[in-house]
C-alpha cells in the first residue's frame, strides 16, 4: 500500500536523520540579534563535530558583533520540508585561539583555512541546547529532539 503524505517518524529516527544532515551538509542559516540593530540572518559554512556546530566569519561582520553582545543564536539547515532547527549560545574564538582540531577539521571540510587569511576571522562554536526536527504537519507534535542539551528518546 502506498502512502499519500508524510509519515510520522519516531524520535530516534528523527535524531538519526538530523545528525546525518549535520554531518554532511555545508551551509546553515545563522540568526543573531543586536539590542540596537535588531535581527540579522546569514548563511555560513559549518562543521558539526558531534557535539557542536563550528562556523567562521569575519571578526568585523554583523554576526560577530552580534554574538559578542548577545550570544544566543538560532541555526537552521536549508531544507524547508525536512526542517532542522538548533538553538544555543555561541562561544567566540579568534582565529589564533581556536582549538587546532576544530580549525583543522573546518579546513579539511572546506579547503579554506581562515587562520592563513590576511583579515581577522572569528570562529563560532554553538553547542545546541534545543534541536527541533520535522517533516510536514504530522511531525509537528514531538518535534523537539533535544531539550536542555540532552537528546530525547
Amino acid at each position: 500500500m502506498e502512502t499519500t503524505g508524510p509519515v510520522r517518524r519516531p524520535t530516534a529516527e528523527r535524531t538519526r536523520d538530523a545528525l546525518a544532515r549535520l554531518a554532511t551538509e555545508r551551509d546553515i542559516w545563522v540568526s543573531t540579534a543586536h539590542p540596537d540593530h535588531g535581527p540579522h540572518q546569514v548563511p555560513l559554512w559549518f562543521l558539526w563535530d558531534g557535539r557542536a556546530v563550528w562556523m567562521c566569519t569575519s571578526a568585523t561582520s554583523a554576526t560577530a558583533r552580534n554574538v559578542r553582545t548577545e550570544p544566543r543564536v538560532r541555526l537552521a539547515l536549508q531544507d524547508t520540508y525536512d526542517v532542522v532547527l538548533l538553538q544555543g549560545e555561541a562561544e567566540c574564538f579568534p582565529a589564533r585561539q581556536v582549538p587546532q582540531d576544530a580549525a583543522d577539521a573546518f579546513t579539511d571540510k572546506f579547503g579554506w583555512d581562515p587562520r592563513t587569511e590576511e583579515g581577522t576571522f572569528l570562529y563560532l562554536r554553538v553547542p545546541p541546547k534545543t534541536v527541533r526536527a520535522w517533516r510536514g504537519e504530522p511531525e509537528l507534535r514531538g518535534r523537539v529532539i533535544m531539550r536542555n542539551g540532552t537528546w530525547q528518546e
